[in-house]
């Protein structure tokens, strides 16, 4: 067994309840990165359960190799699993209206008011206009939509 001093040994199931712990941190913290220490604990743990006699410098040396491994394979090999999108506006959803036309919910008066999308109120700027006038959305500044009358 891997003794590590004091009488205390190093078991494949201590391994095992790093593995847990790490997996629980990877649940907790954003990022992906404890998920792949954990399974250098585990891997660890199933290499301890066969060789019993590993010393406890032996494991702690095979689970900072596998650590390291398994990060490094990760950050080489991530980027493969993006997944490219043809639309640019994607997750930009105020972007995605510029073009769309939409009735005055609320009429625009010195220069401010407010547009009804789909399920959504939006802020609006541009000429003064009575509420139910048709427009279109021109441009949008961060939750402000510009828009102009349709003709």
């Amino acid at each position: 067994m891997g003794d590590i001093g004091l009488g205390f040994q190093l078991e494949f199931w201590h391994w095992m309840i790093l593995a847990a712990v790490l997996a629980g941190l990877e649940i907790l913290t954003p990022g992906f990165f404890f998920l792949w220490l954990g399974g250098a604990a585990l891997l660890t743990g199933i290499v301890a359960l066969v060789v019993p006699a590993l010393g406890w410098d032996v494991q702690v040396l095979i689970f900072a190799l596998l650590s390291g491994i398994s990060v490094l394979a990760w950050y080489r090999f991530r980027h493969r699993l993006v997944i490219a999108s043809d639309d640019v506006t994607l997750n930009r959803r105020g972007e995605q209206l510029i073009g769309r036309a939409a009735i005055l919910s609320e009429p625009i008066a010195n220069g401010r008011g407010q547009i009804h999308i789909d399920d959504t109120v939006w802020r609006c700027e541009g000429p003064d206009l009575p509420a139910g006038t048709r427009v279109k959305v021109t441009a949008v500044r961060g939750a402000m939509l510009s828009v102009e009358k349709v003709e």
